[in-house]
């Protein structure tokens, strides 16, 4: 079983049966956001391994491992021309970014830094490990990024696309709600776009296309900017405050 699992083609075709099985549960219960195709995926990704792993006798981390390497680090390998096709809205509306390039790149820097601070505090007020902070601390950038980041601090990359993932369904299930309840209609377009791309990176980005041009545009500035925000930040302030 463990030869079978060793095959490319084994861990690209579990990967997308409970992808399209998380398309399917969110399109028959008209989009709930607790059937988000990649939350539902990542869940059933992990019960299958956890059997799998039973069944072998082996540990599920072993079983992770050799899942990924072969199969699932090919999938990973597309979330880098992904995340870069984000570009577009903004190329078509570089007017907007034109005009308030400043004001985003230091909104978007000082929250990057604020969210550090956020995590860490509340990291150490629910008693975590240095391991399993420095894995939450780049959790701001998008998967691609925060990934090799956590790494390169001592951290968990696989907690790190864990909490990236619940991050973004989390905005793109409340976003429509927080936008209402936050009164953030009131706001101008392009604060809710770097919003949604800050806290919801590409998945957050794909509902900010869905309310706007405007909106879309700033997302996908968001996910950039956050992204170098991320790489720069986090090792200076893990260096500074937890090293």
């Amino acid at each position: 079983m463990a030869a079978t699992l060793a095959l490319p083609f084994t861990g690209i075709f579990i990967s997308i049966i409970v992808y399209l099985i998380g398309m399917w549960l969110f399109d028959k219960t008209n989009g709930f956001f607790l059937f988000t195709p990649l939350l539902v995926g990542m869940v059933l990704g992990i019960l299958i391994l956890i059997c799998w792993a039973k069944i072998a006798g082996t540990t599920t981390a072993k079983i992770y491992t050799t899942y990924y390497k072969p199969g699932g680090d090919i999938i990973f390998w597309f979330l880098n021309p992904a995340t870069m096709a984000f570009a577009i809205p903004l190329y078509r509306r570089n007017d907007v970014f034109k005009k308030y390039w400043l004001d985003c790149v230091i909104a978007l820097f000082v929250g990057g830094f604020i969210s550090l601070f956020g995590i860490h505090m509340v990291a150490k007020l629910f008693g975590l490990s240095a391991t399993s902070t420095a894995a939450m601390l780049p959790q701001a950038a998008t998967t691609a990024v925060a990934m090799p980041v956590a790494a390169g601090i001592g951290g968990d990359p696989a907690v790190t696309a864990m909490a990236c993932i619940l991050n973004a369904v989390v905005i793109y299930a409340l976003a429509e709600f927080l936008i209402k309840i936050f009164r953030l209609k009131q706001i101008p377009k392009v604060g809710t776009g770097l919003g949604l791309g800050a806290a919801g990176h590409t998945v957050g980005s794909a509902k900010a296309v869905q309310l706007g041009s405007v909106q879309g545009a700033m997302a996908s500035v968001a996910v950039f900017v956050i992204a170098v925000a991320m790489d720069i930040l986090v090792p200076v302030y893990y260096n500074l405050f937890m090293h």
